[in-house]
């Protein structure tokens, strides 16, 4: 197993979290690309690792804290880090180390760049990006939102933790007589990306009776002025509560607000 740099050739592939045998992944792989080329601008930084035989099993993406949707100064961000783990397509990787030996080449690419520390987030529920996971690796609870924690490793005496960015209650006015759904993406994570043009695929089959307004979270800034960073509301409600919900999920969802217009 080596540790590689992203180069142009792998990006379709990075932006398709390595499952380019998926259709869902095909469908959310567009709108990833287009944050992957804005912020390797901002200065993201990409790895894969790959098997002894030359076949890509994992990846990690991070960057600049100040260009994540966190709060936080001179640190790198751990956007997500991903070991392949289903039987399809290239098969599961998951188990092998690829994961520890990603990480451990971030942190040293960040130290080298002049990173004070290193911040990532998890999740307290044993499942993916688990928090305890990242705790393993010395990293150390900063700030907890929900289910979602943000853990952090400083690298120097002065370095500052991380926080989540408030929620600011902000929203758009909804527009009367109509179902309202609104989009806060990112496009940072393929996961939130399906959910995002699912959504949208599926407002459009009922027409004016629903308005679809997207907010366009990919900047640090935005983030900070909605207090959220990826998210599908439907008239105020989260679409999403765990895994991606399916096109005729997301569409029985809409298909009851619209009943409720009648």
């Amino acid at each position: 197993m080596k540790i590689i740099d992203l180069t142009e050739d792998k990006k379709d592939l990075f932006c398709l979290c390595l499952e380019d045998w998926s259709d869902e992944a095909q469908e959310a792989g567009p709108k990833r690309r287009q944050w992957l080329d804005r912020s390797e601008k901002l200065g993201l930084r990409a790895k894969l690792a790959v098997d002894d035989n030359g076949v890509e099993g994992g990846m990690i993406q991070y960057g600049p804290i100040e260009h994540s949707n966190v709060g936080g100064e001179g640190l790198y961000f751990v956007y997500c880090i991903h070991v392949h783990g289903y039987k399809q397509g290239r098969g599961n990787f998951q188990g092998h180390g690829m994961g520890t030996a990603l990480l451990a080449a971030a942190e040293a690419d960040a130290r080298q760049l002049g990173a004070k520390g290193m911040a990532a987030w998890g999740v307290w529920l044993p499942f993916w990006m688990k928090a305890s996971w990242f705790k393993k690796h010395g990293y150390r609870k900063a700030d907890r939102q929900g289910i979602s924690v943000l853990l952090w490793k400083p690298f120097t005496d002065d370095a500052k933790p991380p926080r989540w960015l408030p929620q600011t209650g902000k929203r758009l006015e909804p527009i009367p007589g109509k179902v309202n759904i609104t989009a806060f993406s990112s496009g940072w994570c393929l996961a939130q990306n399906l959910v995002y043009e699912r959504a949208k695929r599926a407002a459009a089959e009922f027409g004016d009776e629903v308005s679809f307004r997207e907010i366009d979270t990919s900047t640090h800034d935005a983030v900070a002025d909605w207090g959220i960073a990826d998210a599908v509301l439907v008239d105020g409600k989260s679409l999403q509560k765990g895994p991606p919900p399916s096109y005729e999920t997301i569409r029985k969802t809409i298909a009851r607000r619209v009943a409720r217009l009648k």
